[in-house]
């Protein structure tokens, strides 16, 4: 059975090659990527793969039995995309998917909760066997921001005291090559997130503790937080898309307490303050 993973040179798509590497799976490996030269340090097969190039895809995919759908990070072009891999995949024979969706898409008050829904539906009007892992925030996405609030002397964001359930990316990894390597997984649908919950207060306070300074978090209305991102030199488009993401936070997109991330995974997940202690580091 043969392995493909795309965005095989992205953050998440590394991490899931070591797991499926590190677990010993028998199993050949395709990394898919749209620079296969990127992904020589992989140890595996590398192969040409660009969402955008439609009619590029299922030769890619050729002698593929399961693969791992990683979401396009073209916000905006992610639905096209998504279908033309999916197309090329039933074309190709590809026996099972495992699509990397978004925690609770179908409820989230999230703006990117859409484009996912639309690619589950793909998924089931394709009629090919799926997996879908509705994955919740990483807590790297919030330590990226971790030098700056070190440099300011404050942390500062939208979503109030809203709960966010992360867990580290690994721990998210972890589990899609788990998903992967079990044919039995056809046909679920698991709400990833992390064991414990926190806040933007509780990931100052835990920057507090571990440098030794006061580092206080600061909520801010969306647009002066918006207009602050794109002060730090971040395009305007993003910064909205960050600030509105908080504003969701704040409306329970990024908390979930079902523990499934765990269970599937065999271990509790990472937490915060692990990260935070590798971002820092």
């Amino acid at each position: 059975m043969t392995i493909a993973v795309t965005g095989a040179t992205g953050q998440l798509g590394r991490l899931v090659i070591r797991h499926l590497k590190a677990n010993g799976t028998a199993e050949p490996i395709v990394a898919l990527a749209r620079s296969p030269d990127k992904a020589a340090d992989l140890g595996v097969e590398a192969r040409a793969f660009d969402y955008a190039q439609a009619d590029r895809l299922a030769p890619a995919l050729a002698g593929v039995d399961t693969l791992l759908l990683i979401s396009s990070s073209e916000v905006g072009q992610r639905v096209a995309q998504h279908r033309a891999v999916i197309a090329a995949a039933v074309q190709a024979g590809v026996g099972r998917i495992v699509y990397t969706s978004l925690l609770h898409a179908d409820r989230s008050p999230l703006d990117l909760a859409a484009e996912h829904l639309a690619t589950e539906a793909a998924l089931a009007e394709a009629g090919i066997p799926a997996t879908i892992l509705r994955n919740g925030w990483y807590s790297e996405n919030y330590t990226g921001s971790l030098p700056g609030a070190l440099a300011a002397g404050t942390l500062i964001g939208s979503a109030g005291d809203a709960k966010i359930s992360s867990a580290a990316r690994a721990d998210y990894a972890e589990a899609a090559a788990i998903v992967l390597t079990d044919a039995a997984q056809a046909g679920r649908t698991y709400e990833l997130a992390g064991d414990t919950a926190w806040t933007l207060p509780d990931l100052a306070a835990e920057l507090s503790h571990q440098t030794g300074r006061d580092i206080a978090y600061r909520d801010m209305p969306a647009a002066d937080y918006a207009a602050a991102l794109t002060g730090f030199g971040l395009p305007e488009g993003l910064a909205h898309a960050i600030a509105g993401w908080d504003v969701a936070a704040s409306q329970g997109a990024l908390f979930d307490d079902g523990r499934q991330l765990s269970r599937l995974i065999g271990r509790p997940t990472t937490p915060l303050a692990e990260t935070v202690k590798a971002a820092i580091a």
